[in-house]
């Protein structure tokens, strides 16, 4: 089996120097992100302003998902960490896992949109387009059929009515109307 010296895949030609480092390096760089993210998510919840009407205020969610993701994080990184020093030895080919950086970039673009979009356009509209659109990116290449997108769309707007009727009714939670008031 043939380790790489260099920045040399296993069919030969040579890798960049930053792909070799995502690929040594990357869990661990990702969860200190996520980490930083995260803090700075739980900082900005306690900013927003609290509710004079409910317990459960504005900030609820953001401090759950930011406390969920801050753990995930860590465990991310100090697993990376423990993996990386058990296994410190050169990168084997064989070892070396390709990314599909295209999906990656795309669904990192389609949550910077729908977090834009959520306040214009309401939750309702800016989430049914949030999900079809992810689910197509991380659906495989072979599988995006119109039957696939029916199928999708279905799980879409059920997620999505499920999601808006739990916080409307369950948390008592009014989620952005933007461009749309509607009072389900």
């Amino acid at each position: 089996m043939k380790t790489l010296t260099k920045e040399e895949s296993s069919d030969g030609t040579e890798k960049g120097g930053t792909e070799m480092f995502f690929k040594k390096y990357g869990d661990i760089v990702v969860g200190i992100f996520f980490m930083a993210l995260s803090a700075v998510m739980m900082v900005m919840a306690q900013m927003l302003p609290k509710s004079k009407v409910m317990e459960v205020g504005p900030e609820f969610m953001p401090m759950v998902i930011g406390v969920i993701t801050f753990a995930l994080a860590a465990a991310l990184t100090f697993l990376s960490i423990k993996n990386f020093k058990m296994h410190n030895a050169e990168i084997k080919a064989d070892d070396i896992e390709d990314c599909d950086y295209k999906r990656v970039l795309e669904s990192v673009i389609l949550m910077l949109v729908y977090v834009f979009m959520m306040k214009p356009v309401g939750f309702i509209l800016s989430t049914l387009v949030f999900l079809f659109c992810q689910m197509m990116v991380l659906s495989p290449d072979d599988e995006r059929g119109k039957k696939q997108a029916i199928l999708l769309a279905v799980i879409d707007v059920v997620f999505t009515l499920v999601v808006f009727f739990l916080f409307r009714y369950g948390f008592k939670i009014v989620l952005p109307a933007g461009i749309f008031s509607i009072n389900l």
